[in-house]
């Protein structure tokens, strides 16, 4: 519970009075000292008030010598937050997060859940029944300009996870798919989108790209050996990489598009993995969403450093069904958290990219700056 600053004030003269009155009735110096921390209900930053009464001896200076810091912010947090995120990639980065508010060492109330497609999430994020979200970067993009800029990019919590798969060692670089038939998933969305550009930019010709429908699909049809050579995302990769032996991950499409990056003069990453919140909660309780950040970066770290670890919490919480397989697929998938001003150098080269194949993909236009939540002004 948090004193009130005129309890912190009282206290102080009081201390101070019972000070003066021992120095005067014993004619000797004395001291007393009372350092008192409020206690906050969230881990945003702490405020602490200070108060220290003085020292009485026989300078009279010493009397005076009363010191207070500043006032201590007045700290609202919700009742509960609400987060959901999708399982896979982009829901793995929350996992310790999730275990340490089951365990209750977090001030703040929260609440977890999670989803097998973004459509679940976005109805949430809409109507006010979530208050954050973790989902692919566009439909966040989508969301912002559909709720009239309600909806902000809190974080980049994933890079790519595309890769290039090949059975049989053809395929070193990008430009070896020439002349090649490539099978995909993602056919009118981010994937699509990605692989067109790299083709294009790269000026490799007679590449040609049939798309399967689901990632389970094409992801049967590669581990039976009926598919050479596709383009699959995490977590489906490793599954392949595990039932087939002779299949290789071939191409890392994140470094392929940090290259083309750097060949063109540009920055950015591919950038597919988000965290979104609702404006108006952000704006609520400033201080809870900083403290979330903190402790979702911590979350991140874990999965990245701790991989065996993080992976049973994955598979715990349903974010994956296989331990073993999130263990592995966890350096590929690309666990980040990118905030602040930052996001919008990292992410806005891949928006561009979206905005020049299917302005619809984002929402049909670039979003404006009030996009990124930067905290505090």
């Amino acid at each position: 519970m948090k004193k009130s600053t005129n309890y912190f004030r009282s206290l102080a003269l009081i201390m101070l009075s019972i000070a003066v009155l021992v120095a005067s009735a014993a004619g000797c110096a004395g001291s007393g000292t009372d350092q008192t921390t409020s206690a906050s209900t969230t881990q945003a930053p702490s405020t602490t008030e200070t108060t220290t009464a003085p020292v009485a001896s026989e300078s009279s200076e010493a009397t005076d010598a009363t010191t207070e810091s500043s006032e201590p912010a007045n700290v609202e947090l919700p009742d509960v937050m609400r987060v959901a995120a999708l399982k896979g990639p982009t829901g793995m980065g929350i996992a310790k997060m999730v275990k340490e508010s089951d365990s209750d060492n977090y001030d703040q109330n929260y609440e977890f859940s999670f989803a097998g497609s973004p459509d679940e999430l976005t109805a949430g994020l809409i109507s006010g029944q979530l208050d954050i979200a973790a989902l692919p970067t566009n439909l966040a993009s989508v969301l912002y300009h559909k709720t009239e800029k309600n909806i902000q990019l809190l974080a980049i919590n994933t890079l790519g996870v595309l890769y290039i798969l090949e059975a049989g060692d053809t395929v070193q670089e990008f430009k070896d798919l020439a002349g090649k038939e490539i099978l995909a998933t993602g056919q009118g969305a981010v994937p699509e989108y990605v692989l067109s550009k790299l083709i294009t930019d790269s000026g490799i010709e007679n590449t040609t790209v049939s798309y399967k429908a689901e990632h389970s699909e094409l992801a049967s049809l590669a581990i039976s050996g009926d598919a050479d050579l596709v383009m699959l995302p995490e977590p489906f990769v490793t599954t392949v990489l595990s039932k087939r032996e002779d299949m290789r991950l071939a191409l890392d499409l994140t470094q392929v598009w940090q290259k083309n990056q750097t060949a063109q003069g540009a920055e950015g990453d591919l950038a597919m993995g988000c965290l979104a919140v609702r404006r108006e909660f952000a704006e609520q309780y400033p201080e809870a969403i900083e403290t979330f950040l903190q402790e979702y970066q911590k979350s991140t770290e874990f999965a990245n450093d701790e991989p065996e670890a993080a992976g049973e919490l994955i598979a715990e919480y349903g974010i994956m069904a296989d331990a073993g397989l999130a263990v592995k697929a966890i350096p590929n998938c690309y666990i980040t958290m990118v905030s602040g001003d930052e996001m919008k150098s990292v992410l806005n080269p891949l928006l561009e990219t979206l905005l020049a194949a299917n302005p619809k993909s984002i929402g049909g236009a670039l979003p404006e700056d009030d996009f990124y939540y930067v905290g505090q002004e």
